[in-house]
């Protein structure tokens, strides 16, 4: 990369008429969001929530392959192993007040979840106020594949999903197509991907008193069948047990031969993460504000980058060396600390998320 295309700002500003247009431009990563980038969105944001002349906004993403693909993981990587910390928690704050901000906005935004659409992706698309997918989306929360847990606010949209759809995409990071993000919860809209110019300049053009939601159901296609919702029984039966154990032994017990692959899928992933994540799905279903949620993510986060090694781990494993062989600590579920949640939920990370 030229320096030139290091210095570039990895996020287009623009207003095309009333409508301010926020454009993630780093298509070589899929988007993966940096500090800066974050930092551009939540100033573009701070810019038009008073302005007259802006009344709503379009985020979507350059390039063919997706929207977002998440944070920048391999940066977390270097960070973690690094021993800065402190750069993570700046990361990490900076994009769940992000997130809460989306989801607070005064003003309509609208989010072209196109394409790969991931971690933190969802955090920025899965709390907006019209979420439009296509027929190329992928959306996930992968977290559990790297030794991580779900976090920007994901673990509400998660708990919130119909049944236990929330417990079986948040343990095994599986990816849903535009019909069953519509079907979970994830999204609200299915548009071609080829009419998306339209829609946008609809957006631009738009006159009184067409809102956001009326113009993007002009361009609304129905989603096909969702295969998630089909695999609802054995999902609905094994994710309802007490603990990841539990749900392992009822996938085993199903006739499906999808549940015993979701069985094996299972036990090749990190215990602890699996763990806490299951709890936090769970908490987040008890406590639905997200504030409070992403509050609760922010101290597991830092937990899991403080204290655990399978965060780093999982990222050399899948992302840095990608010789796909992780060595998770402990490797078995037997091998959990009995009060592994106690301290996962106990700590208190410094700052806190909503400090001054």
């Amino acid at each position: 990369m030229t320096d030139a295309a290091a210095s570039a700002p990895r996020v287009r500003v623009r207003v095309d008429r009333a409508l301010g247009h926020l454009t993630l431009d780093r298509p070589r990563a899929i988007n993966a969001l940096d500090l800066g980038m974050i930092g551009d969105l939540a100033a573009a944001l701070d810019t038009w929530e008073h302005d007259p002349g802006v009344d709503a906004v379009l985020l979507d993403g350059a390039g063919e392959r997706g929207f977002c693909a998440g944070g920048d993981v391999r940066g977390l990587h270097d960070q973690i192993a690094g021993g800065d910390i402190a750069a993570a928690a700046r990361f990490f704050r900076a994009e769940y007040a992000l997130n809460a901000r989306i989801s607070a906005y005064p003003k309509p935004v609208i989010v072209f979840a196109d394409g790969v659409t991931m971690g933190g992706g969802i955090g920025l698309a899965g709390h907006a106020a019209v979420r439009v997918v296509t027929e190329r989306s992928r959306l996930a929360m992968p977290e559990t594949r790297i030794g991580f847990t779900p976090d920007v606010g994901g673990t509400l949209l998660l708990a919130r999903a119909p049944g236990r759809l929330g417990e079986y995409l948040a343990l095994t990071g599986g990816t849903m197509d535009a019909a069953d993000a519509i079907s979970a919860g994830f999204a609200d809209h299915l548009v071609p991907a080829e009419r998306l110019g339209d829609l946008h300049e609809a957006l631009v053009s738009r006159a009184d008193p067409q809102t956001a939601t009326e113009l993007v159901l002009l361009f609304d296609e129905t989603a096909g069948p969702s295969p998630l919702e089909a695999d609802r029984p054995w999902i609905d039966d094994a994710f309802a047990a007490d603990t990841v154990d539990g749900i392992v032994e009822r996938l085993r017990r199903r006739p499906e031969s999808r549940a015993r692959e979701t069985a094996d899928e299972l036990d090749a992933l990190p215990p602890t993460a699996l763990a806490v994540t299951l709890a936090s799905v769970r908490a987040a279903r008890q406590h639905p504000e997200l504030r409070s949620v992403l509050a609760r993510e922010y101290g597991l986060v830092l937990w899991f980058a403080l204290t655990q090694p399978d965060l780093v781990e999982g990222i050399r494993a899948r992302l840095v060396d990608k010789d796909n062989a992780p060595r998770w600590s402990p490797a078995a579920r037997s091998d959990l600390a009995d009060d592994i949640l106690d301290r996962a939920f106990g700590f208190e990370p410094q700052p806190a998320l909503w400090s001054d």
